[in-house]
C-alpha cells in the first residue's frame, strides 16, 4: 500500500530567540500543497523570498546549517528540519521573521509538539522515498568521522561521539525506526564544552544563548571566580560543577543526552536532501558539515539511481495523446523539421513521445544513401523536441515560447537506428524547473532496447506575448 503524503492541518506558531543572533524571531508553520516539500519564507524581507530546504542551499555549517537561496538566508535549520521528519511529513512552508530559527530549549520538542497541536492532514499524492540500494559511505580520515547507509526496509539510526575527553567519554545513541524519534531523541538538548563557550562569549557569537538551552561540559578546572562571572553574565545566583561534569543549570535527561542530539542533528541535516529516505544510517563523530556532505552524497546518488531506471515498453500503435496537429499546436517547428509524430504520455515531470523513420526522409538523400542510418544528431534533435514539449506545457500559452537548448552531456548512442524503425523517446525532468532552466534525462528505445540517450538543459524563453480578444 502506497504511503500518502503529509502536511499540517492548520498554522501554528513559535516563539523565541536566535542562539547566535539573538534577534526575537516567530517561526509560523503552515499547510502547504502536494510536493511542496519544506521551504522556509523570511517574511522580513522585501519580496519575502523563499528558500526551499536543500542540501545544495547550504552556506554555512560553522555553528550550525545555515541555507541560502534568492537572496535570503535562514540559520540553525537543524532542529526545525528534524521535527517535520520525526512527525513524518512532506509539505509544509515555515514563515520566519528574522535570520534564524529559535533555539527553544536547545531541542526539537517544542517543535515537534506545535506540528501535533496543528493536527496532520493526509494528502492525495503518494509519496516518494528513496530506498538505500547499496552501502554510501563517507569518511573523514583526519577527523576520524565515518558515515555510511545502508540498505534497509525503515529509517534508523546509530551514533558514536567521541571528543577526547574524559567527562564525556565515547558515547552512543540509536533508534530503530523514525517513529521513535519523539520519545528518545526530540527532547535531547544541543550541547558544548566550556572552553568553547568562553570562545563564544568572547566573541559574541551566542547572543541568544543562556543556560537553559545548552549542556555544558567542564572540560578543564575551573575557578570560583570563573563561575561566579558566568553566572553573572547569565543572571544567575550561582552556578556550580554537578557530579557528572557539566554546569549545575540542568539535570540531564538522559545519561547519553550528547549523543543523542548529535542523532538528531544528523536527521535535521539529512532532511534537506529532499526526499524521505529508508535505510541504516550509521556515524562516527558526525558534524553538521560531515552531515550536508554526505546529504549531497546521497542526493548524488538518488540522481544516478533515476537514471539508472528499467526503461518502459511502450507500444507506439495506441492511441496518442497528441498527434502530429496537435504537436504543432505547441513547438514551433514544421516539416521537414519537425520530428516528433506523436506524444503518449505528458506529466509534470515527464513526457513519451514517438518517432517514426522512414526512408523517405530527406536527409537520406545525401547520409549513407547506400545504407542508410538514422543521423545520431537528428536522434537528439528528435529527443529535444520530445523534451520541449514537456518544458512548454507547464505555460498556458506555448506557441508564444521557444524552448532553447543551453547545454547536452553525456550523450550515448548504443545501436542504429534504421528506416523501418520506431523511436520512442522518453524525457523525465531532473529536478524542478526554476527561473525557466529544465534540466532532463532522455532516453530513446526501438523495440524497448535504448538506443541513445541524454542529459539536456533548456530555457524557455518567451517570444511574443499573448493575444486577447
Amino acid at each position: 500500500m502506497n504511503v500518502k503524503q503529509k502536511t499540517i492541518k492548520n498554522e501554528v506558531s513559535v516563539q523565541g530567540v536566535g542562539l547566535h543572533t539573538g534577534a526575537n524571531v516567530t517561526l509560523t508553520f503552515c499547510p502547504a500543497p502536494e510536493n511542496h516539500g519544506f521551504k522556509f519564507q523570511r517574511t522580513d524581507l522585501p519580496g519575502e523570498p523563499v528558500i526551499d530546504a536543500d542540501c545544495d542551499n547550504v552556506t554555512d555549517t560553522a555553528r550550525g546549517t545555515t541555507i541560502s537561496q534568492n537572496g535570503a538566508s535562514v540559520s540553525t535549520v537543524e532542529h526545525v528540519m528534524a521535527s517535520l521528519v520525526g512527525m513524518d511529513l512532506d509539505n509544509v512552508l515555515m514563515k520566519l521573521d528574522g535570520p534564524e530559527t529559535p533555539i527553544m530549549d536547545g531541542s526539537a520538542i517544542q517543535f515537534l509538539d506545535a506540528l501535533e497541536s496543528a493536527g496532520v492532514q493526509i494528502q492525495e499524492k503518494d509519496r516518494e522515498y528513496f530506498q538505500i540500494p547499496h552501502n554510501i559511505a563517507y569518511t573523514e580520515p583526519d577527523r576520524k568521522v565515518e558515515i555510511v547507509a545502508m540498505p534497509l526496509d525503515d529509517y534508523r539510526f546509530t551514533c558514536m561521539i567521541d571528543y577526547n575527553s574524559p567527562v564525556l567519554g565515547s558515547q552512543h545513541a540509536g533508534i530503530t525506526s523514525i517513529a521513535e524519534f519523539k520519545k528518545e531523541i526530540a527532547s535531547c538538548r544541543t550541547f558544548c564544552f566550556l572552553h568553547e563557550l568562553e570562545y563564544q562569549l568572547q566573541n559574541n557569537l551566542i547572543k541568544g544563548g543562556d543556560l537553559n538551552n545548552a549542556i555544558v561540559i567542564v572540560d578543564k578546572e575551573v575557578t570560583k571566580e570563573e563561575l561566579d562571572h558566568l553566572a553573572k553574565i547569565f543572571k544567575r545566583k550561582a552556578i556550580d560543577v554537578a557530579p557528572q561534569g557539566i554546569l549545575n543549570n540542568m539535570e540531564l535527561r538522559h545519561q547519553n543526552e550528547p549523543a543523542r542530539h548529535k542523532l538528531l542533528d544528523m536527521i535535521g541535516d539529512l532532511a534537506l536532501v529532499g526526499v524521505h529516505l529508508k535505510g541504516h544510517i550509521m556515524a562516527a563523530r558526525p558534524g553538521h558539515a560531515a552531515n550536508v556532505a554526505f546529504a549531497k552524497k546521497i542526493k548524488a546518488a538518488i540522481k544516478k539511481e533515476k537514471n539508472k531506471k528499467v526503461q518502459h515498453v511502450y507500444d507506439p500503435s495506441v492511441k496518442p495523446l497528441y498527434d502530429t496537429v496537435q504537436i504543432m499546436d505547441i513547438l514551433p517547428h514544421r516539416q521537414p523539421f519537425l520530428f516528433v509524430d506523436k506524444v503518449l504520455e505528458l506529466s509534470k515531470t515527464h513526457v513519451v513521445g514517438v518517432k517514426n523513420v522512414t526512408m523517405n526522409e530527406e536527409f537520406f538523400k545525401g547520409h549513407f544513401p547506400g545504407a542508410p542510418v538514422f543521423p545520431g544528431v537528428i536522434q537528439i534533435e528528435a529527443m529535444a523536441q520530445t523534451g520541449g514539449i514537456l518544458v512548454l506545457s507547464t505555460v498556458p500559452d506555448p506557441q508564444n515560447y521557444l524552448t532553447l537548448f543551453l547545454k547536452i552531456d553525456n550523450v550515448r548512442f548504443r545501436a542504429q537506428v534504421l528506416p523501418g524503425d520506431t523511436i520512442v523517446f522518453r524525457c523525465d525532468l531532473m529536478e524542478p524547473i526554476r527561473r525557466g532552466i529544465a534540466q532532463m534525462k532522455g532516453v530513446g528505445m526501438v523495440a524497448g532496447k535504448v538506443v541513445v540517450e541524454a542529459e539536456m538543459m533548456a530555457q524557455i524563453v518567451k517570444v511574443k506575448e499573448s493575444e486577447t480578444t
